[in-house]
């Protein structure tokens, strides 16, 4: 794809320390949220990481899977929805390649779908 196709999500170069904190924080914070949904009885989802991958297992046992992509300084979502690309924007914020549609809200709306209830990460 060249420059001039897609939606232009405003990213900028990052160095490869750079989008590993970026990349460290986003699964933390998608754990932490998981913990404390299960602390809280909210829902049963079960958090598996593996280096740079979240696998997150759902009551109905379907999935949402987060993956880094250190190559292409990406992260990847993978849900029932479709698969989805996201680059960090200068203001901090993933955003996929395609809509551009923030990252954690995108995750929001999935979860949400494949588990019928209101989550927001």
């Amino acid at each position: 794809m060249s420059t001039s196709e897609g939606h232009s999500t405003g990213t900028y170069g990052l160095t490869d320390a750079q989008y590993d904190e970026a990349i460290s924080q986003t699964l933390r914070r998608i754990e932490t949220q998981v913990d404390r949904w299960l602390e809280d009885d909210v829902a049963d989802i079960d958090a598996a990481r593996s280096g740079g991958m979240v696998t997150l297992v759902l009551p109905d046992r379907s999935q949402l899977i987060v993956n880094a992509q250190p190559p292409l300084h990406e992260l990847w979502l993978a849900a029932k929805r479709g698969g989805f690309h996201f680059r960090l924007a200068a203001d901090g914020r993933w955003l996929d390649t395609r809509s551009g549609e923030e990252f954690f809200s995108m995750l929001s709306s999935c979860a949400s779908e494949q588990t019928r209830l209101t989550l927001n990460f």
